[in-house]
C-alpha cells in the first residue's frame, strides 16, 4: 500500500490507468490510499497526475551530472515515507515518476517538513529529498523516517542557536536543504553509514540526541 500525500480534504479522485485503485483523501494534510493489483514497481507519472486532476505543470528535472547514481536510483519512481510526531502527521508518497517530480507530492513534502513553530514552509531542495529517499532504500526498512527537524525559519534557527552550540548560524535548514531524521529500527550509526555511502551531501551524526542530519550541501561529515 502506498499513501500519496496531498493537502486536500475529502477529495474524490479516479484512477486513469488499469490496475490502479484510488480512494478519497482520509485526513486533512494527509493522503489517499493507492494500491496496485500486481507486484510491478512501474508506476507511471500520468497515473498520478491524471488521477489527481491537477492543472499544475511538472517541476523540471534538474541536471544530475554531478549527482551520484545511488541518489537518483534506478527505476521509474522514487518514494519517501515520513512521520512528523510533533504535528501528528505522516505521509508515504511517490514524489518522482518517469523523469519528473510530481508537484502535488512535492507540495505535501514541503508541508510536512515545514517549520511547525512558525507554521511556515519553503520549497525543499529536491536533491535533499532524493538523498533522504536513497538513504531509506539503502537501509532496507519500511519504517518511515521520523522528522526531527526540516525547514527552519531564521527566527527558529536563532532561537535554537541560543539553546545549542551545535546549531549553525547559516544552517542548511534555513535554505530547505537539510533534514534531521531518526528511525526506531536502525541506529544512528546505520543511518549515517547510508548517508556516507551516497557521497552526495553533508552527514551530521548526533548519537546522544539520536538523530542524523542529511543535507544537499557539499560532501562532508561531522559528529559522533
Amino acid at each position: 500500500m502506498l499513501q500519496l500525500g496531498i493537502r486536500f480534504t475529502d477529495a474524490v479522485v479516479c484512477a486513469l490507468n488499469i490496475g490502479l485503485e484510488v480512494t478519497k483523501v482520509t485526513q486533512a494534510n494527509l493522503g489517499h490510499t493507492v494500491s496496485t493489483s500486481d507486484n510491478s514497481n512501474t508506476i507511471g507519472r500520468r497515473t498520478f497526475l491524471g488521477s489527481l486532476i491537477l492543472g499544475a505543470s511538472a517541476i523540471a528535472t534538474p541536471s544530475w551530472a554531478a549527482t551520484p547514481a545511488l541518489v537518483t536510483g534506478k527505476g521509474n519512481f522514487r518514494a519517501l515515507a515520513l512521520d512528523n510526531e510533533r504535528t501528528s502527521e505522516w505521509m508515504n508518497t511517490v514524489y518522482w515518476a518517469d523523469g519528473e517530480y510530481i508537484p502535488d507530492a512535492m507540495e505535501s513534502l514541503n508541508y510536512i517538513l515545514r517549520d511547525w513553530r512558525q507554521e511556515k514552509e519553503i520549497q525543499m531542495d529536491p536533491t535533499a529529498i532524493d538523498i533522504l529517499s536513497a538513504a531509506k532504500r539503502l537501509l532496507e526498512t519500511d519504517e518511515p523516517f521520523r522528522i526531527v527537524s526540516g525547514y527552519r525559519t531564521p527566527e527558529t534557527n536563532r532561537m535554537l542557536r541560543k539553546r545549542s552550540r551545535g546549531v549553525a548560524k547559516n544552517s542548511y535548514h534555513i535554505k530547505g536543504m537539510a533534514i534531521d531524521v531518526a528511525l526506531k529500527s536502525r541506529s544512528v550509526a546505520q543511518i549515517a553509514r547510508a548517508g556516507h555511502a551516497l557521497r552526495a551531501g553533508g552527514v551530521g551524526i548526533y548519537t546522544r540526541s539520536n538523530f542524523v542530519h542529511l543535507d544537499s550541501g557539499p560532501v562532508r561529515s561531522w559528529g559522533r
